[in-house]
């Protein structure tokens, strides 16, 4: 043993002694070529290739590095050791990651990666205006070099998309509207947010089944249609127009449409808008993956004929005067928006700046509206928000009683059949009658039933009254016939008199 461990101090004294010497003779540009000269060589040789993916890119945020930590957190958090865990702003779930210079190894396509993040303390902190953090930090991707094509064409894209499903799926969604005067906030954006907590579901939204299945396809077909509509050359968007009675649910399915698609809302109100320009504006400020939403459309300002004459007033809440053929607003309002810079924008040019948004219109008067804006392409799809029929009736007491069709006595859902259609009733009528008896889900039912029969009985009282009243204007045209033709008959037995 005392000679092996002289050997070895003999063996590391030569070494360093020939290091010495390498470092004396040769100057250090020559090393640094023939270190890099080993590695070209090693690489050479080396069956992988080695890609950095840093978190900055000079000054700028790297975004293809984000997308890799958000991607590797649904692999981390199932085969991970030792995971760092955070939660980001308007996010409601956690995020796993790989810890410091961790690693994991993903498979695509039959394709292995392996992912290492690194970080490294900086050196030196180099001016920029912006500070820089202490620690460095990226990923590195080795793969096979047979494998470089299929990893640049399509892994990389994957990585990108499955990290914006799962940046959607954890984050809130939110809820703008444009503030009045069209101020900017401290970001510079005309749009105020705040969190959307609409807990409304296609689930439990009172409407046939049948109607509501052809409207999710119809969402999932349009969020699902990126190559179709860049192949047709039209702008991936679609436009809805919800039209029918107060209270029948409109808002309830917006709510329903953004939680469905995981998408934002932008409640327009186009009475605080002055401009054709500062619509555009605030139309350009809104991202993808949105819904655009105009309520009232018919009330929030004019746009309900572009043909009536200069200075003719509309009655409508909050409506301008029309003007001529344009259908703008009234100046004595101070408001020039154009019926056609809305629809400049929706079907129009600036319809292709920006992608995958929705447009929904709501009225409770569709009579009203330009035919302009209900083409398709403009209002694609038109969803009649009907009274509660019976399948919505059978959704609400599921949702506010937890009953089952099979929970009520024959009786009671024949009687249900029997007078909802009759009665017209909304589902907001019927939501109310069965929130203040829920307690009580007998009395409820029971409630429920009285209050439509009563709706019925009205409906026929209003019937009659407006029957009567039919009746009395016959009545009193008929006397007037009557007397003409008396006084016909008089004028002519006279003239037979003086004949006689």
């Amino acid at each position: 043993m005392k000679e092996f461990w002289t050997s070895l101090a003999s063996l590391m004294g030569v070494f360093a002694f020939g290091q010495t010497i390498l470092q004396t003779v040769f100057p250090p540009e020559l090393r640094f070529a023939s270190v890099k000269f080993f590695n070209r060589v090693f690489n050479w040789f080396s069956s992988y290739c080695y890609f950095d993916i840093t978190e900055t890119d000079g000054v700028n945020t790297n975004e293809l590095y984000n997308a890799v930590q958000l991607y590797l957190s649904s692999s981390a958090s199932v085969t991970g050791s030792r995971l760092s865990l955070s939660r980001a702003i308007n996010s409601s779930a956690f995020t796993f990651g790989l810890s410091n210079n961790d690693c994991l190894v993903d498979t695509f396509n039959g394709v292995t990666a392996l992912w290492e993040h690194v970080v490294m303390q900086r050196q030196s902190q180099t001016f920029s205006w912006r500070p820089l953090p202490e620690e460095k930090r990226g990923f590195t991707l080795r793969i096979k070099k047979k494998d470089k094509p299929l990893i640049l064409d399509s892994y990389l894209d994957f990585v990108m998309e499955k990290a914006n499903e799962i940046r959607r799926k954890n984050q809130d969604r939110l809820l703008y509207t444009n503030p009045r005067g069209g101020s900017l906030d401290s970001r510079g954006h005309p749009w105020d947010a705040v969190p959307f907590k609409h807990p409304s579901t296609f689930e439990t939204l009172a409407m046939d089944p049948a109607k509501k299945s052809e409207i999710m396809a119809d969402l999932r077909d349009f969020a699902d249609g990126e190559s179709f509509y860049q192949k047709t050359g039209r702008a991936w968007k679609r436009g809805y127009l919800l039209f029918g009675p107060p209270g029948t649910g409109k808002s309830s399915m917006i709510a329903a449409m953004a939680n469905y698609l995981g998408y934002d809302i932008y409640d327009l109100e186009l009475t605080e808008v002055h401009t054709n320009s500062e619509l555009r504006k605030l139309l350009m400020k809104t991202s993808s993956k949105s819904i655009i939403v105009i309520e009232d459309i018919d009330c929030s300002i004019n746009f309900a004929s572009r043909k009536k004459p200069a200075g003719k007033t509309h009655h409508a809440p909050a409506s301008p005067d029309m003007r001529g053929e344009s259908g703008s607003v009234g100046e004595d309002c101070g408001n020039s928006i154009t019926l056609s810079g809305l629809l400049n924008f929706t079907d129009g040019l600036w319809s292709c700046c920006g992608s995958e948004r929705i447009f929904v219109f709501t009225t409770n008067h569709i009579e009203k509206l330009d035919p302009a804006l209900l083409r398709s392409g403009r209002m694609d799809m038109h969803i009649f928000m009907s009274h509660c029929s019976f399948p919505a009736v059978k959704i609400l007491l599921k949702n506010y009683l937890g009953l089952e069709e099979g929970d009520l006595e024959d009786g009671v859902v024949k009687e249900l059949e029997e007078v909802i259609e009759k009665a017209e009733m909304t589902p907001a009528d019927v939501s109310e009658v069965l929130i203040k008896n829920r307690r009580d889900k007998g009395k409820a039912v029971k409630e429920l039933v009285e209050a439509l029969k009563g709706r019925v009985e009205r409906r026929k009282g209003i019937s009659k009254d407006v029957e009567e009243e039919e009746q009395e204007k016959r009545a009193l045209e008929t006397p007037k016939e009557g007397s003409e033709f008396l006084e016909n008959c008089k004028n002519g037995g006279d003239e037979e008199e003086k004949i006689n």
